[in-house]
């Protein structure tokens, strides 16, 4: 009898390994239909700091159907990049590739590798039809679907973890992970909700200074992105005023006028791709102290020391990859105790990263995402 049951499960189990990956439609952020064998055995992640999302969704099978990827996590991701290649040393060696908009993107490599489908940011959807690298990929029988977690997140990133579930077979996963960001989001949301008359500190969110070129001002961003977790933190976002689309330029002038109470800028580990060297270097397992010091230097700028965020000492720096990955939930949470400290005085956001990473990702935590200037400072 134990061995009829034995055979049986063997037979069972040799099944569900050799069952053939089923025909399917998916609508990707376009409004494309792609018809696609479900789960994917070979993908190309087109954007790599797609990763975020794949990892919280396969856990330590991340990797085991990623064939390629673009080489954007190794430049201007580096810190994340390491974490991902100490726990799996073997993607070191995963092919790498450019950025379709750039043309440095080689299709013919990519072929080579014989993907089932290519994951694309929607960005990019421009340049791959006018370059024809859609219509080359689909004659090489390799699907595009293209995701968003940056243009409009609000909109498209509940739809991309979804579809990067279904390529991935992670579909229940996927929908624990969406349920997830939204309870977590809804923490800072239902509670501002519930406030009447909200005073909204005036915010202006500085994107990546201290980059490269001339270390000027003000790049920003409209009412999507970085600028919408500014309102849903209860902050009202200075740049949505004048800016319709995801990033624009303030001029000083503008600046001045709207003398913003709390002034935040997105940084990152961009050693790699910097030519200046000036930006703040926040992220996983930051030196807080450097980067602290390079957010005091960025605040000597023109118009910024006669601002009153500088002379309050209300100026912050927050991990400029937060744009593109629906994590938002940890700097809403993290901007809401900054604009709101009384009434979010329980928030934890650091523990409640911390325990997202347990819950979901591959890797462990590591604090320095946000760093702010001391009281006084400056």
């Amino acid at each position: 009898m134990r061995l009829t049951t034995l055979r049986h499960v063997a037979v069972l189990t040799l099944a569900l390994l050799t069952t053939p990956a089923l025909s399917a439609e998916i609508t990707d952020v376009t409004g494309r239909t792609v018809e696609i064998d479900l789960p994917a055995k070979r993908v190309i992640v087109g954007e790599a700091r797609q990763i975020h999302v794949i990892a919280a969704l396969k856990g330590e099978q991340t990797f085991d159907t990623i064939v390629g990827w673009r080489d954007d996590i190794i430049t201007k991701d580096p810190d994340s990049y390491k974490a991902y290649a100490e726990h799996f040393p073997q993607i070191e060696k995963l092919p790498r590739f450019g950025y379709v908009p750039q043309g440095d993107f080689s299709l013919e490599t990519a072929i080579s590798l014989s993907p089932d489908v290519i994951t694309l940011n929607l960005e990019a959807e421009k340049s791959a039809k006018e370059s024809g690298f859609e219509e080359k990929a689909a004659a090489a029988g390799i699907k595009v679907v293209y995701l968003d977690f940056r243009i409009d997140p609000d909109r498209n990133s509940e739809a991309s973890i979804a579809i990067l579930g279904r390529l991935f077979g992670a579909e229940e996963r996927a929908k624990e992970f969406i349920a997830y960001r939204r309870a977590e989001i809804a923490r800072v949301t239902d509670r501002l909700a519930a406030v009447k008359d909200l005073k909204r500190p005036n915010v202006f969110i500085e994107r990546s200074p201290g980059i490269s070129c001339e270390n000027t001002c003000c790049r920003t961003f409209g009412p999507v992105n970085f600028g919408a977790m500014v309102e849903q933190a209860g902050g009202h976002n200075i740049g949505a005023d004048v800016i319709k689309t995801t990033f624009g330029d303030l001029n000083p002038e503008q600046l001045v006028l709207a003398d913003p109470e709390h002034i935040i800028v997105t940084g990152s580990n961009w050693a790699v791709e910097s030519d200046i060297n000036q930006f703040v270097p926040v992220g996983r397992g930051a030196d807080l102290t450097l980067a602290r010091e390079r957010l005091a230097n960025l605040m000597t700028r023109t118009p910024f020391p006669e601002l009153k965020a500088v002379k309050t000492g209300n100026v912050h720096a927050a991990w400029h990859q937060f744009y593109g990955a629906p994590y938002e939930f940890f700097p809403i949470q993290q901007f809401a105790n900054w604009f709101h400290p009384d009434l979010f005085a329980d928030l934890d956001p650091e523990a409640n990263f911390a325990e997202f990473h347990k819950r979901f990702l591959p890797v462990t935590y590591q604090p320095g995402y946000f760093v702010s200037l001391e009281k006084g400072s400056n």
